[in-house]
């Protein structure tokens, strides 16, 4: 995944020295995040949404809920779509038109995260199995981007899931009868993601800002869930070594509970529990 590859050498030749003294040019931790904003609930057309700021990096996700066929292999299981928009005023390097394949990169890493969770209970949202089922809409828009995207909207993303709310219903004889009481969509699991980079000759970070992004060679992303569980890994620049993946996947998991803790705050579901 390349983005306006377009740094200094100075600054990156700065990036990588302090990174090799264990430092970085914005006097955070190696393994510290930005600081996280969130807000939830902003679209009130939606079903659910939540926009999440890490540093200047802002994402915002939306949920639709609405009836369509399930797929020909499951046809008692609702059905989940993911797509990401760059959203061309967020950076240089996006532009207007279809999805690049940064876009397509994005939906599938937040799109296989939540399948290999199970993260929403799809089975219950089927209405008549092979005919009619519920189908999720889950739309990413990156509005600012100052780098790590794809953590941002994966906690934008198990948010605006969280935070949906749909109509109850029941079947009557094949009939679809709904009810005017609200519920939560059946969310099961609460995975995040953890974008790690690293020079070729150097320590792991974890949350690059753009100028480390544009500095490092090697980055990756791993999404771990509440249950410590790893479901998903994407390479995104250069290559690990073997070690470097356990490393990594260390990293990932000693790192995951500080953003799940954030989306239990932020959902309500530490009140709940």
């Amino acid at each position: 995944m390349k983005t306006f590859r377009v740094v200094s050498q100075l600054v990156r030749s700065r990036i990588i020295s302090m990174l090799k003294e264990g430092s970085r040019i914005d006097d955070r931790g190696l393994l510290d995040y930005r600081p996280i904003d969130v807000k939830c609930g902003l679209i009130s057309r939606a079903n659910g949404s939540a926009q999440v700021s890490i540093g200047s990096t802002k994402v915002l996700a939306g949920v639709k809920v609405g009836i369509g066929e399930p797929f020909s292999d499951v046809p008692d299981q609702g059905v989940l779509a993911v797509n990401a928009e760059l959203v061309p005023l967020a950076s240089p390097a996006f532009e207007p038109g279809p999805p690049d394949e940064t876009a397509i990169e994005l939906a599938r890493v937040i799109d296989r995260t939540l399948r290999e969770t199970k993260t929403i209970d799809l089975k219950s949202l089927c209405i008549e199995p092979g005919r009619r089922v519920f189908v999720v809409f889950l739309d990413i828009y990156v509005l600012d981007h100052d780098g790590n995207f794809i953590d941002a909207s994966a906690l934008a993303s198990i948010l605006a899931l969280l935070n949906t709310r749909i109509r109850k219903f029941s079947i009557d004889e094949g009939e679809l009868r709904y009810e005017e009481e609200y519920v939560p969509l059946p969310v099961l699991h609460t995975p995040v993601t953890i974008t790690l980079a690293k020079p070729d000759d150097g320590p792991f970070i974890v949350d690059p800002n753009l100028e480390e992004e544009l500095s490092l060679d090697n980055r990756v992303c791993i999404s771990v869930d509440e249950l410590g569980r790893i479901c998903a890994i994407q390479k995104l620049d250069g290559s690990l070594s073997v070690d470097e993946v356990f490393e990594v996947v260390s990293i990932a998991c000693k790192t995951a509970p500080k953003l799940i803790e954030i989306v239990r705050r932020e959902s309500g579901l530490d009140a709940g529990s």
